[in-house]
């Protein structure tokens, strides 16, 4: 019997478009990044993922959407976690050459948590 391997809770803060794409995907992946996008931007807790949906997707396209998904924790390790405000403003920083490998560490579906409009 194989155990599963431990998992770390992210969030991701989203607009519809990127959100249609992760419908499409089956709920497993994030989009390839466009080229002004060079790195994807994970976030580590509910709080920020919904201040960014509420005050910056929402403005910027009429609806904004919360995500959470787990990734495997070990691959998780090779990115530091960036403090990039306050205290509790912390996010990974994945290169978009990367995205499809830590795609493939998503472990089960990427569910919808919050919506904003």
């Amino acid at each position: 019997m194989s155990s599963q391997p431990a998992t770390t809770t992210l969030w991701r803060p989203t607009g519809p478009e990127e959100l249609d794409l992760v419908r499409q995907s089956g709920w497993r992946a994030w989009p390839p990044r466009l080229p002004e996008q060079p790195i994807f931007h994970p976030v580590l807790n509910e709080d920020y993922a919904i201040r960014i949906a509420r005050d910056w997707n929402v403005r910027h396209s009429g609806v904004g959407y919360v995500t959470r998904f787990e990734v495997e924790s070990e691959f998780l390790s090779r990115y530091p976690v960036q403090q990039v405000g306050g205290r509790t403003i912390l996010e990974l920083w994945v290169p978009a050459e990367e995205l499809h490998a830590f795609n493939a560490h998503i472990v089960g579906e990427i569910r919808l948590t919050h919506e904003f409009s």
